[in-house]
């Protein structure tokens, strides 16, 4: 077996993996990062790109007041005692740094003034500015080869599945500003007027949210050396005598290659929803590894494995990432369903038709929430998601673009009665789908009414400020409007995720702990592979990949000897 020497191997090609290999090179370490499948990225590639800091460099510009106790007692709240203090304040401090350390390397954000934290009842919760989206990357500044070794973006984050689209601007266009239909056309005009570079690929010059991410973390990666290789998937921990982590066993080119690591090795891997075996035995039931929105191929808890095997402690498995997901035929995961459904107009009901949840919360919520409906008998899984002809005709939903712009006609004949359901009356539809009638015909007369008042008796939808974001504002409640008007529409809900939250304990450097509590040397563990610092929740848009890259960035100072202090440790077992 070849053996091979390096000061930092990363296992994995995420947000949280990159930034761990791009600072560890820049510090004067020789970094490797091994990635099993044939393009870098990750789930972050797919993502919004969005990152939770609280404290960050933009709020002052967008005139947003934020500090840190408060900032710290909320995520506190949030976590409910299933992360230690000391890690949770270690986020709080240190995620601005690592905001201010994107930015040096070439991958500014923009604080969202207007986008709430996701728990707006939680008592130190801000109405905006803590949730940053990263500011639009030319794709020239990466170069084609490198273009092509990058996880492309789904088609559910792009204007007609191919033109890149901010979350400002996705923002403007659901909530119908003024402005938006001028976004729109110049969004389009731009795209179609750069024949220069459409000519070589079909992938947009103009990348936004995750692609813009992952597009300057593998720019920034390249610029300062560090070693990449794809299609090398991890088999094995090494530990010498002491049980220290020592290096890594990948296949690579069809053989096992040792390969050693002076510093120590950074899983940063994603999470197992990918692996049956591993949801069935730790995730609540049904579930599937179909209904998953993140890459084929990935995501199979190998890491998990390999790091369980050196004795690494596991925590939070079955808790996931939890989002709606919809199956759409020749895309190759399922499709996340975030922001649709927030939309007036439309409802989402179990086998009986009727409502469960507050269609506009936040989506770990609602997925839980579909999953303990399913649970009680009620047929949660799969839930449908209904809306009449207004809606269609004015907003998207999933694959279907507003009917004003892709009517009925023009639709994929495949996807009526297999993405889509229609029917004349609600009675029709309700047989087509298999839910009671009288249940959906008296949830549709009950949202029509509270549309009229303005006020949802049942759920409160829309009664709080992360609710409105992805709203009609010129409504008397932004989320909420009739169904009434035929023909009327279904489209099929299952309880997917854009990953799962647990796995490898670490403390606040990142490090790994095990069955005892006790360090194993060498072993670091960032990303879905590591037992998530919010524990069951999820803070704000951004609490996947602010945590990721933050403790990279502690994990990396402290292999080079200059571990990140707590500078407010009189705020640990503080009770809030």
């Amino acid at each position: 077996m070849a053996e091979q020497e390096y000061d930092l191997i990363v296992v994995g090609s995420g947000a949280g993996a990159m930034l761990g290999a791009i600072r560890a090179q820049e510090q004067g370490l020789k970094t490797l990062v091994v990635e099993k499948t044939e393009l870098f990225g990750g789930t972050s590639a797919l993502s919004g790109g969005g990152i939770w800091i609280p404290l960050n460099y933009d709020q002052k510009t967008a005139g947003i007041k934020d500090d840190l106790e408060t900032a710290f007692g909320y995520m506190k709240r949030c976590v409910r005692g299933m992360a230690t203090d000391d890690r949770v304040l270690a986020y709080v401090e240190t995620a601005s740094k690592m905001a201010e350390y994107l930015r040096q390397i070439g991958i500014p954000y923009r604080a969202m003034a207007k986008y709430a934290d996701y728990y707006p009842h939680i008592e130190g919760s801000r109405p905006g500015g803590r949730t940053m989206d990263p500011v639009d990357f030319n794709a020239a500044r990466l170069g084609l080869e490198a273009l092509e070794t990058m996880r492309p973006g789904p088609p559910g984050n792009q204007l007609f599945g191919r033109m890149s689209i901010s979350a400002f601007e996705a923002h403007s266009m659901l909530s119908r500003e003024l402005k938006s239909r001028f976004t729109i056309l110049g969004i389009m005009l731009k795209y179609f007027l750069d024949y220069p570079w459409r000519n070589k690929t079909r992938r947009d010059r103009r990348m936004t949210g995750g692609q813009a991410l992952v597009a300057g973390l593998l720019t920034a990666a390249n610029k300062v050396g560090v070693e990449m290789w794809r299609n090398s998937p991890l088999k094995e921990l090494v530990q010498d005598a002491s049980g220290r982590v020592t290096g890594v066993i990948v296949e690579r080119n069809g053989r096992c290659q040792q390969i050693n690591a002076r510093r120590g090795v950074l899983l940063g891997a994603g999470g197992f929803e990918r692996n049956q075996e591993m949801r069935e035995q730790y995730l609540n039931k049904p579930t599937k590894a179909e209904w998953t929105a993140t890459p084929v191929g990935g995501n199979t808890g190998d890491a998990h494995r390999a790091g369980q095997a050196v004795g690494a402690q596991l925590a939070l498995m079955d808790w996931s990432w939890g989002v709606p997901t919809m199956d759409v035929p020749k895309e190759p995961a399922f499709r996340g369903i975030f922001v649709e459904r927030s939309l007036p107009g439309c409802m989402v009901v179990n086998s009986k038709g009727q409502r469960f949840l507050n269609e506009s919360g936040p989506y770990p919520e609602f997925q839980q929430a579909m999953l303990a409906e399913h649970a009680k008998g009620n047929g949660g899984v799969p839930a449908w998601i209904v809306f009449d002809a207004s809606f269609r005709a004015q907003n998207p939903m999933g694959p279907l673009m507003p009917g004003s712009a892709v009517p009925d006609s023009k639709v994929r004949k495949s996807w009526l009665n297999n993405v889509y359901w229609k029917g004349e009356t609600l009675e029709d539809l309700a047989r087509q789908i298999g839910v009671d009638a009288a249940g959906l015909q008296d949830s549709a007369r009950r949202m029509t009414e509270y549309a009229r008042a303005g006020k949802d008796l049942d759920f409160d939808r829309g009664g709080n400020v992360f609710d409105r974001y992805y709203g009609d504002p010129r409504l008397k409640n932004p989320n909420l409007g009739p169904i009434e008007k035929g023909p009327f529409y279904a489209m099929r809900l299952w309880p997917g995720e854009i990953g799962t939250k647990g796995g490898l304990l670490t403390d606040r450097e990142g490090r790994v702990l095990d069955t005892q509590g006790r360090i194993i040397e060498g072993l670091y563990c960032v990303g879905n592979n590591s037992a998530s610092v919010m524990g069951p929740a999820y803070a704000g848009a951004g609490s996947t990949l602010g945590p990721a890259m933050t403790f990279a960035f502690r994990a990396v100072a402290d292999m080079v000897g200059k571990p990140l202090p707590i500078e407010n440790p009189h705020l640990l077992g503080k009770t809030v």
